[in-house]
């Protein structure tokens, strides 16, 4: 059996979402702040209209009004992109109180996928201002859960740099690749990541910050990894006159060589054996591959 069409919420309804969004365009007044397109502005004069005398319902009103808040986040230091759907249309004309608005977030550079998506995770969506205000402070507490320390203040390094390698017989998780990667510069260190079985770490910088980040990477980012799943070895530590072969942290899974395995896991360790020599790390791939 089809499914009732929507219609638009009944006028009482529809003005207290009017109201919602004028609401946040008074909260927001700052140009870059909320951006608000001329065609939603029309609609919303349309509707303002309608809630006046309605009669018969204006044409071409969509199911829902999208806006997109550069919400400010430590004082305004930071900000995160909250994209609200407000929605116009229901199914139950027989409502008493408007339909829930609907939150996402567009992933700042300064927050990891896998923090996004803890942060989106337990998102309230009853209240406005609750969602604001549990945006703001959640994503504060990710900022002070990281290390102090800033990249430029590490790679002054208070000991010689060093060059660790790892070796992982399989390692894919999406957002555990993500927090190896992020956490990295906070210790000021430099390296590449690479996926799939084997997996790869190469981290370069002061000794105590390398174990410091290990210890923190299993301890928080894979706190929810049984221990037995956690394999990691440490296979070769350069020392000596070490001078850094990587300007920063990245992973290179997607851009090194064809992929093969069942499930295309499995890396081109050629293609790696080439790339690192022409780092001048040949003598590193013999050690911690072979």
């Amino acid at each position: 059996m089809a499914s009732k069409p929507d219609s638009l919420l009944p006028a009482d309804i529809m003005e207290l979402q009017l109201s919602t969004i004028d609401l946040l365009i008074s909260m927001f007044p700052s140009p870059g702040e909320l951006e608000v397109p001329q065609s939603t502005t029309e609609c919303m004069e349309k509707l303002r209209n309608w809630c006046e005398s309605p009669n018969s319902a204006p044409s071409g009103i969509l199911s829902s009004i999208l806006l997109g808040v550069h919400l400010p986040i430590d004082d305004g230091e930071k900000s995160i992109q909250v994209n609200i759907s407000i929605p116009l249309q229901c199914q139950d004309l027989e409502i008493d109180q408007p339909p829930p608005l609907s939150y996402s977030l567009r992933q700042p550079d300064w927050l990891s996928r896998a923090e996004v998506a803890r942060l989106t995770a337990a998102m309230p969506s009853d209240d406005v201002f609750e969602t604001f205000n549990y945006i703001q402070t959640e994503a504060i507490r990710f900022i002070e859960a990281r290390p102090s320390s800033t990249p430029e203040s590490k790679t002054s390094q208070r000991g010689p740099i060093v060059r660790v390698w790892f070796y992982f017989p399989s390692l894919s998780t999406r957002e555990k690749r993500d927090d190896i990667v992020n956490y990295a510069p906070g210790y000021g260190l430099t390296g590449f990541v690479l996926a799939g079985k084997p997996g790869l770490l190469c981290l370069e910088g002061d000794s105590g910050d390398i174990d410091a980040y290990m210890r923190f990477i299993k301890t928080h980012s894979w706190g929810d990894i049984p221990s037995h799943q956690k394999k990691v070895s440490e296979r070769y530590r350069e020392t000596g006159a070490i001078e850094r072969a990587f300007t920063d942290m990245s992973e290179i899974t997607d851009s090194l060589g064809e992929r093969g395995g069942q499930r295309a896991n499995r890396g081109d360790m050629q293609a790696l054996e080439a790339w690192l020599n022409d780092r001048g790390l040949q003598e590193a791939f013999e050690k911690v591959i072979f």
